[in-house]
């Protein structure tokens, strides 16, 4: 798939410096016709051989390079596209992080990976675990002559790309080859990409989904991407249960870490046209009725046609925020207020907001809506009570002589979340070069009834069948106990512990 070749390529076109991707609301499968609708208003940019699209989800990347240049119906070995992702984002070629997608040869449909070793050296290849490629040859939005086209399924798993983090911009970047036989040419966007990864184009993904106008809170429309209305978020607990197949898995989840407070941006630019100007964020701790200013400051980027420009907010000396134009193009738009929960006491807090006119006095009637979050950032307890083998405790370092039989050891551990919000917990086991073994796990969703609160495991003995674990080979081991929390950010699931014994056992 990779094999070094001289370039031509006269680059009268300088590499785009960010691509802005748009938010599609259903996956798009790359047998689709680049014709579709599904790739209506998509992100887009001109490279010397044709364009560039761009559109993803919560999941994936989908992109499309349209080479209007290679109008030779003829493809074979010759014919191929190389699609590099700068995994950890340092603009350098890191060993073993970064990859290159490509083609098996051959194989017009059959998508490859492969690491970069260095600056023009790549591991062997082999198939994704979820990306794929489609090579379509037709018309395009942009040439109505038939011509090439790449499709492409990028899993952003497997880039290390991530909507969720309520900082700055989820991005990435890239670079490409497309080359054709008929007529000749291989062009490299940016030159030499795969040398010299300081060039590459920088591409912000959207998480900017239209959530359902029916879901949205009357002012704090969502937190984050969760929705604040009654059929997700509940009033009384303060947690939020998302339905399946929605952008945020929530599943009566509580709130923790840094919060968005996004406005209904409908009812925000109806306040804004009857003279409101400033709000204030008002809010109230778990058992009290007194609402006091919640004061922050933070920073959202705002696109200036070009690029993306850090731009600063902060409450003023009445302790209130000024709207900004809602037309304005930022990486999270309407947002009220971002802030954080860490020393916030557990428990349910009230949050509402407040609006004035341009002198910050007179105010502006709104709805009367109050928030209530269940903010909760303790992580679950975890803990190995106990490893036995018989009655005696294998203490950890230990090297333990297991015999014939149904012989072997038993367990005892705890995952528990005194709040109630755990989300899952596992026991296993590493051992070997790269080996594990499941031994037993709880998922929220089958340990209780929906909308229930759980809390785990308090000193439980971890059944086994047989009732003694035996170990899959004579080695030494690393037992791990691991238990998620069910609490969000607005963007996905955060809160972790972790817990470990490490022994010897002899078979």
């Amino acid at each position: 798939m990779l094999t070094e070749e001289s370039i031509s390529l006269s680059h009268s076109f300088t590499a785009a410096t960010a691509l802005i991707s748009k938010w599609t609301e259903s996956p798009i499968d790359p047998t689709t016709s680049v014709m579709d609708s599904a790739w209506n208003g998509a992100g887009e940019y001109q490279f010397p051989k044709g364009w560039v699209y761009a559109k993803n989800d919560a999941k994936f990347l989908y992109m499309v390079l349209d080479v209007t240049a290679d109008t030779g119906n003829d493809f074979g070995t010759n014919d191929y596209y190389w699609l590099s992702f700068d995994v950890d984002e340092n603009r350098g070629i890191s060993a073993n992080k970064d990859v290159n997608y490509g083609l098996f040869p051959g194989f017009p449909n059959k998508m490859g990976i492969q690491k970069y070793l260095g600056p023009g050296v790549w591991t062997g290849i082999s198939e994704p675990p979820e990306s794929k490629s489609r090579v379509e040859f037709g018309p395009s939005p942009k040439s109505a002559i038939p011509h090439r086209i790449w499709k492409f399924k990028i899993a952003l798993t497997e880039i290390s790309a991530s909507l969720f983090s309520p900082f700055g911009l989820p991005y990435t970047y890239f670079g490409f080859r497309v080359s054709s036989s008929n007529p000749a040419f291989t062009a490299d966007d940016p030159v030499n990409f795969y040398q010299n990864f300081s060039n590459l184009t920088k591409l912000y993904f959207a998480r900017k989904p239209a959530v359902s106008p029916a879901l949205l809170g009357a002012i704090i429309g969502t937190v984050g991407l969760i929705p604040t209305s009654a059929s997700v978020l509940n009033a009384v607990t303060g947690r939020a249960t998302t339905t399946p197949g929605y952008y945020v898995e929530a599943h009566n989840a509580a709130f923790g870490d840094v919060l968005n407070f996004i406005g209904n941006r409908v009812n925000v630019t109806a306040l804004i046209g009857i003279g409101a100007n400033k709000y204030r964020i008002l809010h109230a701790v778990p058992g009290s009725a007194t609402f006091l200013p919640l004061v922050s400051a933070w920073t959202n980027y705002r696109w200036t046609g070009s690029n993306y420009v850090p731009e600063s907010f902060s409450a003023d000396v009445n302790k209130q925020y000024t709207l900004v134009n809602p037309a304005a193009e930022y990486s999270i738009d309407d947002l009220l207020i971002q802030f954080s929960t860490y020393g916030m006491d557990t428990g349910l807090h009230k949050f509402r907001v407040e609006f004035f006119k341009a002198d910050g006095v007179t105010p502006v009637p709104s709805a009367p809506q109050v928030l209530t979050l269940y903010i909760d950032n303790n992580v679950p307890n975890v803990n190995i009570n106990s490893i036995k083998h018989g009655a005696t405790e294998v203490t950890a370092c230990a090297i333990e002589k297991i015999g014939p039989g149904a012989d072997g050891i038993s367990f005892n551990v705890t995952a528990n979340d005194p709040e109630g919000n755990l989300r899952a917990w596992s026991f296993s086991a590493t051992y070997g070069e790269n080996q594990s073994v499941a031994i037993y796990s709880q998922a929220y969703e089958s340990a209780v009834p929906p909308g229930t609160n759980w809390a785990g495991v308090l000193n439980f003995a971890v059944p086994t069948v047989p009732a003694a674990w035996r170990p899959p080979v004579q080695c030494a081991y690393s037992f791990i106990v691991q238990a998620w929390a069910r609490t969000t950010n607005g963007y996905g699931y955060v809160g972790y512990s972790t817990y470990h014994r490490n022994l010897t056992l002899l078979v």
